[in-house]
């Protein structure tokens, strides 16, 4: 409250003392504060002035812009011959009177000057109704022309109307800022120390100069005593003592101050009796045995725990059962138990690896985790699952015996997953990489199918065999039959082979007993059919080996008729009844069975699934690893070399290493293929060829010269890059690179076959340039291998053939 003391005082006092209080340090920097504010305010205000004035030029240029535009239509319009002066189009206005003059007119027309009388109104009738919405909807439908003016006016429209509404928001905005700065500023004024505000303003103003001026007087005599920022930010990055001592021991090491453990039970009583501390039991005999009175339902006793309680009641009640229960309800109690203990492993947590659990235990989790682990992928439906060992395949004593004494100890992964289907009666497509054991895959189950069929006599051995097994080569048809004879001969089954090379005739008097399976090459197969030597009345098992291989070498019009001479009256129906196990399994051992197809192949080209769907019925297709990949187990190496005489001495160097025979040579041509076979033997090398120039005597002796050590290296075209199964192949030299990717592919595959390891050696030239992409991503993906650098850096190893590649800006080539 202000007194008349204070007003006296105050109004006494000169000018020059109010001005002296009002330079007082408070004083000061409010002054100074409100000086920045309307020194803030007025920038802000002088740049939005800027800013609407560049606004309101552009906004006239827009004008200036739209009224040329309009300017220049308007001399348009007088131009254009099939325009009017009001710049309608003629044609359209015609248009517009026909379709006038089509519609239905609904009332009677009033004439002023006619003579006639004036007929009455009446109702539209129903038709005209329906002609007339008609009309309209077909004139509705009719796409409508516009014209070159027409369309530029609503541009034009289109245009002005977002020019006003820019210009409208932004006013509003200029407006929003006014306002906002309309209202700091108020606030600011309002804000201040007292009601003479306006009067301190001018007083800041008129003694501005001055108090400018002693500053700078200020500043010159104290610019030496003044701290620099430097001085201040190395006070401020002192580190006292403890933080030095901290740095120390950290980076070179001290004592290490062992924290002190407090035990749990120090400083803390325990309030609890000890059973120790009862002394009741040495004067009272009764506290020796004591009753326990048992409690019946939920009832329990105060202050016992309740838990213990109930588990000492269930307890007692066991046992008390367990004396009257008899030896049949101990039994069906003992299941019950099982039953239960199953149901909880079943939702338990079960970590143990798949080869730990019994076959009883296996989960689905474990199923998966084993196909995994073998790389092992199917599909289709109703699919069983995997077998793990020989004991578990469900095979029986007689082919297990067989298997063991062969030296199968462990199945491969298309064994594991392709012999439970078989087993089924379903059709299979099995793809898998050369060497994977596919041969047993398809052997075991078709003995299996055959067992179960009437022995062979001389009424139905007429009919032909019950199985047939389809191959592309001699080769890999007669090493199919040997590994078919280790099964077929000790169970009774006779074998026999129809490829060519050997007389007809003597096939024949191999067939005169007849033969429960026949293993053929599809061109003497279907000889033999067209000359009546053979028939295939009684054919249910079909098996097709290296289809894509048949389909390659254009057996594929052959393969279609002798899968079409087999009997239709068996073939499998192509609904879901293929795929149920129960099903198929009803028709074996009976006059009429269903036919089983099964097809093995490396690769799956258009050609080969167009077979399979026309002759298989809801195949499950089983994939091992990855089609068209070479085995995990050959080591791929490549060297780049153009010249054939470099080639000839790196080939004798890798021949005089560490490799050792047999090793197999593979060159693109048959007179290529003797001309290195000659040089090597004049060497000291025993070496053998192998082509389709030769005869079926001289392949099989070749082979049965390289399997049993006579000869130590063979040198062969692609006609031995597929199938032929040498055993220990230390070493394969392409001595010509492949055309082609899969036949590469098969090559390598002679080595690191049944889990071996094994080394290919791939000599590169320029001219397998159209494989050298396809060949560096198969390296790529090998584990074991390496891309050397001269084919990473190649030019045609960079992209597929055929793609274009743009270069890279310092790699083009500017010609002026």
């Amino acid at each position: 409250m202000v007194t008349e003391r204070s007003r006296r005082s105050y109004s006494s006092a000169t000018p020059s003392s109010r001005r002296h209080r009002s330079r007082s340090p408070h004083n000061g920097d409010r002054r100074r504060e409100e000086a920045y504010h309307r020194h803030r305010y007025g920038r802000d205000y002088e740049r939005d002035g800027r800013d609407y004035e560049r606004d309101g030029r552009d906004y006239e240029r827009d004008g200036r812009d739209y009224e040329r535009d309009s300017r220049r239509m308007d001399a348009q319009r007088k131009v254009s011959p099939g325009y009017d002066k009001e710049g309608r189009e003629n044609g359209n206005e015609s248009h517009q009177k026909t379709q006038h003059s089509d519609k239905p007119s609904v009332e009677v027309e009033t004439g002023k000057d006619n003579n006639q009388p004036q007929k009455p109104r009446v109702p539209i009738s129903l038709d005209e109704l329906l002609q007339q919405r008609e009309t309209e909807k077909q004139a509705n439908d009719r796409p409508k022309f516009l014209t070159k003016t027409d369309r530029q006016k609503l541009a034009m429209e289109k245009r002005q109307k977002e020019v006003e509404e820019q210009r409208q928001k932004q006013d509003e905005e200029r407006r929003q800022q006014e306002e906002f700065q309309r209202r700091a500023i108020e606030e600011a004024r309002l804000n201040g120390y007292g009601r003479d505000r306006r009067d301190y303003y001018d007083r800041y103003d008129r003694d501005r100069p001055d108090r400018y001026e002693r500053s700078r007087v200020r500043d010159r005599d104290n610019i030496d005593k003044r701290p620099t920022e430097k001085q201040d930010n190395n006070e401020d990055e002192k580190l006292d003592e403890k933080e030095l001592q901290a740095i120390r021991e950290r980076y070179m090491g001290g004592e290490r101050k062992k924290r002190k453990i407090r035990k749990m039970n120090e400083k803390k009583f325990v309030f609890d009796w000890d059973a120790g501390e009862d002394t009741s039991q040495d004067f009272n005999p009764l506290y020796a045995a004591k009753h326990n009175a048992q409690m019946f339902g939920r009832g329990h006793f105060a202050g016992i725990d309740i838990k213990e309680q109930k588990r000492d009641r269930a307890q007692f009640y066991n046992q008390l059962l367990e004396e009257r229960r008899t030896l049949d309800q101990k039994d069906r109690a003992e299941e019950r138990m099982e039953i239960d203990r199953k149901k909880e492993l079943k939702s338990m947590w079960d970590d143990r690896h798949w080869s730990e659990k019994p076959l009883s235990e296996m989960k689905e989790r474990d199923w998966r985790i084993f196909k995994e682990d073998f790389n092992i992928t199917t599909k289709g439906g109703s699919i069983p699952n995997p077998i793990r060992s020989w004991v578990e395949s469900g095979l029986s004593e007689r082919i297990l015996n067989l298997i063991e004494s062969i030296g199968y100890k462990e199945p491969t992964p298309i064994q594991r997953q392709a012999i439970p289907i078989g087993l089924q009666n379903r059709d299979i497509i099995g793809i898998a990489e050369t060497g994977s054991g596919k041969t047993a895959s398809f052997v075991i189950p078709m003995l299996v199918y055959i067992s179960d069929l009437p022995k062979l006599t001389e009424e139905n051995m007429s009919d032909g065999p019950y199985a047939l097994i389809l191959a592309p080569t001699r080769e890999l048809a007669q090493q199919i039959e040997q590994e078919t004879l280790k099964f077929a001969a000790p169970m009774g089954f006779n074998c026999v082979s129809i490829v060519g090379g050997h007389a007809v005739e003597e096939q024949a008097f191999n067939l005169r007993n007849g033969a429960e399976i026949i293993i053929a090459t599809p061109g003497r197969l279907k000889d033999c059919l067209d000359r009546r030597i053979l028939v295939l009345n009684q054919c249910t098992y079909v098996v097709m080996d290296e289809a894509d291989r048949m389909i390659d070498m254009g057996f594929e019009a052959d393969v279609n008729l002798i899968l079409d001479a087999l009997p239709v009256s068996n073939v499998k129906p192509d609904t879901e009844e293929a795929e149920n196990p129960a099903e198929m399994l009803k028709k074996i051992g009976q006059k009429e069975r269903y036919r089983q197809t099964v097809m093995f192949s490396a690769t799956m080209p258009a050609a080969v699934e167009r077979l399979a769907k026309r002759y298989l019925r809801r195949p499950a297709v089983v994939t091992i690893g990855t089609a068209g990949q070479a085995v995990d187990t050959v080591e791929q190496r490549v060297e780049m070399i153009n010249d054939e005489g470099r080639k000839k001495a790196r080939l004798l160097e890798l021949l005089q290493g560490s490799f050792d025979p047999p090793i197999i040579i593979f060159v693109n041509q048959k007179k290529g293929c003797d001309v290195l076979a000659r040089a090597l033997n004049k060497l000291g090398y025993r070496a053998t060829t192998l082509h389709g120039g030769k005869t079926q005597e001289q392949r099989e002796s070749a082979l049965a010269h390289l399997k049993n050590g006579t000869m130590d290296i063979l040198v062969a075209t692609d006609v031995a890059g597929r199938g032929i199964d040498v055993k220990n192949v230390s070493l394969v030299i392409n001595y010509d690179m492949a055309k082609n990717i899969e036949d590469y592919t098969h090559r390598i595959g002679r080595t690191g076959r049944a889990g071996q390891s094994g080394v290919s050696i791939t000599f590169l030239s320029n001219a397998d340039a159209d494989v050298m992409y396809d060949l560096k991503q198969m390296i790529l993906k090998s584990p074991i291998s390496r891309v050397p650098p001269e084919l990473a850096s190649h030019p045609n190893a960079m992209a597929k053939p055929g793609s274009y590649v743009s270069k890279r800006k310092h790699e083009e080539t500017i010609f002026q």
